[in-house]
């Protein structure tokens, strides 16, 4: 799967069994009322995507105070006028709405009081700016486009709320030891250490290991898959999906 970025440390949401409970196409459906549970749905939403949007106007060439401001003035303009209550799952793909709707934004916005009037001066949720910027200056290299940039950030949160989930569904069984272990071998992160190893450390033998990370990479997979699956318009879309957001954190 490839390295896991961890500055995306946005949590997934999870009801029992371990699976996404709301994610992406279920959350913009739900933020298209006026109600408080609508609002709530919005902001986590804001709480979730908003580092892939910072990425793609830094990229554009926005200084970062000017990305922060549009970033979060589109957030704000989604809570405060109905652009998401015109959402439709069957039109495609959720990053493409967000994506599309910020640059909609951003055309028709013409100055930054103008943003913070709209928004009444709140602020959506409780956004890490102190460490965007951070961030933003370990993007890969300036080649890459502002859109695939907006990709392959979008990859990496969704492929680190998977790992969140999953760390959770062990740490509930009592094999968090078991996870952190693993976890390297599966993802990609840092230096996996020889399944030998493992196996010693663990009190475990070398085929028991292999059975394991086999048995964790499948259980990541199918998060993965069944986060991807809530972005799109159809059960047809997930596959394509998921090879062209792969194939952006490879980049």
């Amino acid at each position: 799967m490839g390295a896991v970025d961890r500055s995306d440390k946005n949590p997934p949401v999870e009801k029992g069994g371990g699976e996404f409970a709301s994610t992406s196409w279920t959350l913009v459906l739900a933020a298209g009322g006026g109600s408080r549970q609508s609002r709530e749905a919005l902001e986590s939403l804001c709480a979730r995507y908003w580092y892939p949007l910072y990425a793609y106007l830094r990229r554009r060439g926005h200084p970062p105070h000017e990305a922060e401001d549009l970033t979060q003035g589109f957030f704000l303009m989604l809570l405060c006028s109905r652009t998401v209550a015109r959402a439709r799952r069957d039109k495609g793909r959720f990053r493409s709405f967000l994506l599309s709707s910020l640059q909609h934004y951003v055309s028709d916005e013409k100055s930054r009081a103008r943003a913070v009037k709209r928004g009444g001066g709140r602020t959506p949720s409780s956004l890490d700016w102190e460490t965007a910027e951070a961030r933003y200056r370990h993007e890969p290299a300036h080649e890459l486009t502002p859109e695939r940039l907006f990709d392959r950030r979008w990859a990496l949160t969704l492929i680190n709320q998977s790992v969140e989930c999953l760390h959770e569904r062990y740490r509930r069984q009592g094999k968090d030891a078991l996870f952190v272990a693993l976890k390297g071998s599966v993802t990609g992160e840092g230096d996996a250490p020889s399944h030998a190893r493992t196996a010693t450390e663990l009190g475990m033998s070398e085929a028991a290991v292999k059975v394991a990370i086999h048995r964790l990479r499948r259980r990541l997979r199918e998060l993965l898959r069944a986060a991807v699956a809530d972005t799109v318009a159809g059960e047809g879309d997930v596959e394509p999906e998921l090879r062209e957001l792969l194939a952006a954190v490879r980049s």
